[in-house]
């Protein structure tokens, strides 16, 4: 009985170790006034019919800090990645030579940065309560476990174990989301 509800709480851990992960994913593609490959990360280009990641079909780089170089493997899918990348909607405007897109990141507004840091907040709100309802999750199953005989001391244990996880997994969120909004608010 103890060995599954430790494996049920091994596989709650995982899972709030994914909402971290994913939480830092996200924020990667947040724009902060530099050009990133990541930022990219969304656009899906129709590659001989299927919906294919920009990333695939194409080789980005930073040519410097505001430029962003995508060299496509085939020269004849440049238009439908500059159509990908309009139809995004990420407020840029590709250029390209007829071999290379170029895509110039313009420099952030205070307003627009205030926007991100609001925007990166609701990804790190969504995060916290993946984690909460993990929480719930393994709570209830040390609650069920004890209900079917599990000693109360040692399932009053495995809370205090399940609180620890999710309270280091909230302050991860929150100095996740700090660096964040340092890195966007930086001028």
């Amino acid at each position: 009985m103890s060995e599954d509800l430790d494996s049920v709480l091994v596989s709650g851990y995982e899972l709030m170790h994914k909402s971290l992960e994913h939480l830092n994913e996200e924020l990667s593609k947040v724009r902060a006034g530099k050009a990133s490959p990541a930022m990219l990360g969304s656009v899906f280009v129709d590659y001989y019919g299927a919906n294919t990641p920009l990333s695939q079909v194409a080789n980005i780089t930073n040519t410097d800090a505001r430029t962003l170089s995508i060299q496509p493997w085939e020269k004849k899918m440049i238009a439908p990645i500059e159509r990908a990348i309009f139809e995004a909607n990420l407020g840029f405007t590709p250029m390209n030579n007829g071999e290379v897109i170029m895509i110039t990141v313009p420099p952030l507004t205070e307003e627009r940065r205030q926007l991100l840091v609001k925007q990166t907040k609701g990804l790190g709100e969504d995060a916290k309560v993946a984690i909460r309802t993990t929480r719930q999750k393994l709570m209830d199953t040390i609650k069920k476990e004890v209900k079917d005989g599990l000693a109360e001391d040692l399932g009053k244990r495995k809370e205090a174990e399940v609180q620890k996880h999710v309270d280091e997994a909230v302050d991860m969120v929150g100095k996740y989301l700090d660096a964040k909004e340092k890195d966007i608010m930086k001028v």
